[in-house]
């Protein structure tokens, strides 16, 4: 697995570089073209969804076109959601159209929408020569039993290998969830893990450090053949590096 690691020592100034980073990759990218990203859930992408809010530039947003690389089955104002948490923290306060926004309709029959969903990516997001569809950027959590996006361990979902979107369960509450399949993760041009806090430490040693017990982790099967992989640390998560 190649990845680039970079460590910071606290979640601010990680999310004042990945704004960084954003600024720099739109700067990069055709200014006609759409910037297509998927979105991670979660209290560490919080705090750079509310970094990015404070960018109030048009030509940035522009052409940004905001995907999810997974969702709870709940509706869209519902506190677990992971769209209402991006919505409050970015997207609601930089003034874009609602064509640019994808999200996955959690209230809506999940069988139907897993559907629907890996349509509208499909019709959105340019395709690369494997005929997946090629984002531009994919942010990711990683949870301490080795899950990312809602691809869990010995799951099912984490097994498949053809379709873009699957319909998934969390293992304890049964929960249903829509998230997007490995290859199509892997596909990315760009995937940026994020990992903060001292919880996080262990499963992040197993994973970068290729331990035996992560060989079934989903998290540690996220490895683009073409794309640039990152890991965004803070000094706790990286603790035991």
């Amino acid at each position: 697995m190649n990845y680039e690691i970079k460590v910071f020592k606290n979640k601010q100034i990680l999310a004042e570089t990945i704004t960084i980073d954003l600024l720099n990759a739109r700067a990069e990218s055709p200014k006609n073209r759409r910037f297509t990203m998927a979105l991670a859930g979660g209290n560490t992408p919080r705090s750079i969804y509310e970094q990015w809010a404070k960018v109030q530039n048009d030509k940035l947003w522009g052409k940004v076109h905001f995907f999810w690389g997974d969702e709870r089955c709940l509706p869209p104002d519902h506190e677990e959601s992971n769209y209402k948490m991006a919505n409050d923290a970015l997207l609601s306060k930089i003034g874009i159209k609602e064509t640019q926004v994808h999200r996955v309709r959690g209230e809506d029959n999940p069988e139907k929408e897993v559907q629907r969903y890996a349509d509208e990516i499909v019709q959105c997001v340019p395709k690369s020569n494997d005929l997946f569809p090629r984002f531009d950027w994919i942010l990711l959590g990683v949870g301490t039993d080795g899950h990312t996006a809602s691809l869990f361990p010995d799951s099912m979902a984490a097994r498949e290998q053809s379709s873009i979107c699957v319909l998934a369960q969390h293992p304890q509450t049964g929960q249903k969830r829509i998230s997007l399949m490995l290859p199509v993760i892997n596909n990315a041009k760009k995937i940026t893990f994020l990992a903060t806090g001292q919880e996080k430490a262990e499963i992040v040693r197993e994973i970068l450090k290729n331990d035996s017990k992560s060989a079934n982790y989903p998290a540690a099967q996220i490895n683009p053949q073409s794309g640039i992989l990152q890991w965004y640390l803070d000094e706790a998560a990286a603790s035991k590096l």
